[in-house]
């Protein structure tokens, strides 16, 4: 019975410090530094990347349909592949719908992650998620617009990991910023506010 007890109470540990980790990177003092700044209007911000199928894409390729846009890298380990997983399933939820959402992963990673390697690793999530990969300069201006946050880590043997805004970021279709959808929210919260920022698109087509 103590083993079991003891087995237990190291397993609750466990789940306690993992739980700790992500409120430490994602809501706690381990958070973005700036939380309180909003993303610029899309229309408003300058970058020039590349898309999966090798395709010049800009602020004005998002703009004209709502807009879901999250930050991360293809080697990341937990985060990335959590959301994608988590906005394969809105958009699943979205059903004919998602096809008038723009849904793009942008590498903060482009050393690595090139045309061919974004292109394979978004393949594994839902086919309306669309990758963009670009120079260095090029994914600071974004990140910059979007005041997204990334920095490089080092570890051993010359191998790194980065550090990243984790939120998805939501714009509506004249590309003014709506919203952020937290890490780990609740499908139940997440896609209502999609669908009312694609309400709005058509709303704004009707008046």
């Amino acid at each position: 019975m103590l083993r079991v007890a003891k087995i237990a109470a190291i397993g609750a540990a466990a789940v306690f410090a993992a739980l700790f980790v992500g409120w430490w990177q994602v809501d706690g003092p381990g958070a973005d530094p700036a939380p309180g700044k909003r993303p610029m209007p899309l229309s408003l911000m300058d970058f020039s990347l590349t898309d999966q199928d090798g395709r010049d894409v800009g602020p004005e390729t998002l703009i004209g349909e709502p807009s879901l846009v999250f930050f991360g890298f293809t080697y990341c380990p937990d985060v990335c592949p959590t959301t994608l997983s988590d906005i394969s399933g809105w958009l699943d939820e979205l059903g004919p719908d998602a096809g008038n959402l723009n849904t793009i992963f942008i590498t903060v990673d482009p050393d690595r992650d090139t045309v061919e390697t974004m292109a394979e690793y978004v393949s594994y999530f839902h086919p309306q998620i669309q990758g963009w990969t670009g120079p260095p300069n090029q994914i600071a201006a974004i990140a910059d617009g979007f005041h997204a946050t990334y920095e490089k880590v080092e570890g051993e043997n010359g191998e790194y990991t980065m550090n990243h805004t984790a939120g998805v970021f939501l714009f509506d279709a004249t590309g003014r910023f709506v919203t952020t959808i937290d890490y780990h929210e609740p499908r139940e919260f997440a896609v209502p506010k999609i669908r009312r920022a694609m309400q709005d698109r058509t709303e704004g087509a009707e008046s």
